[in-house]
């Protein structure tokens, strides 16, 4: 199938050459992010059910773990055109690893059953509007710009239900939080497919895959923690 968003004469390429490398390029962007995937729920699984948690949770080490993945997040971005390929890799798969090790909180939390539930549904929406977006003809930038819009509407309605404590707000938020980061997914599905092009050489290409799979994880996450506040079985 050839791709709609291909432009003749795009660095050069012809169009099956062209949809040729997309396709490899986003198998990268998927394999990167499984595996990101991967690390992190064989680590949460791994703190929760060890004296981990004890360490971490039960210390002020607990807040080094909770921002440490922020801090990988934000030298990515603003190292982007500087640090090697590999770099960004080594520094993707740390910022999964210490997704791990904070989201261990989620399995002291909600049960063990309850937990894969709200992941295999997440894991299905997740991969319909993943393969919806790869499909689509349609234009979804106006989508994109409306969902971003939502998302600091999201985070304002979580800031200000920390002083409400209201269960009704949390519902809310939680239902509004799984339908924007399924409806990020699309977009920046295509937003991946349509900025391929503008990048030149195999190491671009490759660091593109590694800041598409980071985009994707976190809306993956985001979702399913959005999906698990809905479903999950609170322990006793």
């Amino acid at each position: 199938m050839t791709d709609p968003f291909f432009r003749s004469g795009v660095a050069g390429l012809d169009r099956v050459t062209f949809d040729a490398g997309l396709r490899a390029h986003m198998q990268r962007v998927f394999a990167y992010m499984g595996g990101g995937l991967a690390i992190t729920g064989a680590l949460a699984w791994v703190v929760a059910h060890t004296v981990l948690a004890q360490i971490i949770f039960g210390s002020p080490l607990r807040w080094i773990v909770m921002l440490a993945p922020l801090a990988f997040v934000m030298i990515m971005n603003f190292r982007m055109q500087t640090i090697s390929l590999g770099g960004l890799k080594t520094m993707f798969w740390l910022f999964c690893a210490t997704m791990g090790l904070s989201m261990g909180a989620i399995f002291l939390v909600f049960t063990d059953a309850s937990i894969a539930r709200a992941f295999f549904v997440t894991a299905a929406t997740f991969g319909s509007m993943a393969l919806w977006g790869y499909t689509t003809k349609q234009d979804l930038t106006g989508m994109g710009s409306f969902l971003m819009m939502g998302v600091f509407g999201l985070m304002i309605a979580l800031v200000v239900n920390i002083f409400l404590a209201s269960s009704m707000l949390q519902w809310m938020a939680s239902i509004a939080g799984v339908a924007i980061f399924t409806g990020l997914t699309a977009w920046d599905t295509q937003r991946i497919k349509q900025t391929y092009a503008e990048s030149y050489g195999q190491e671009a290409n490759d660091k593109m895959a590694v800041f598409g799979a980071l985009t994707l994880y976190l809306n993956f996450i985001n979702a399913f923690q959005f999906m698990l506040e809905l479903m999950g079985g609170r322990r006793n």
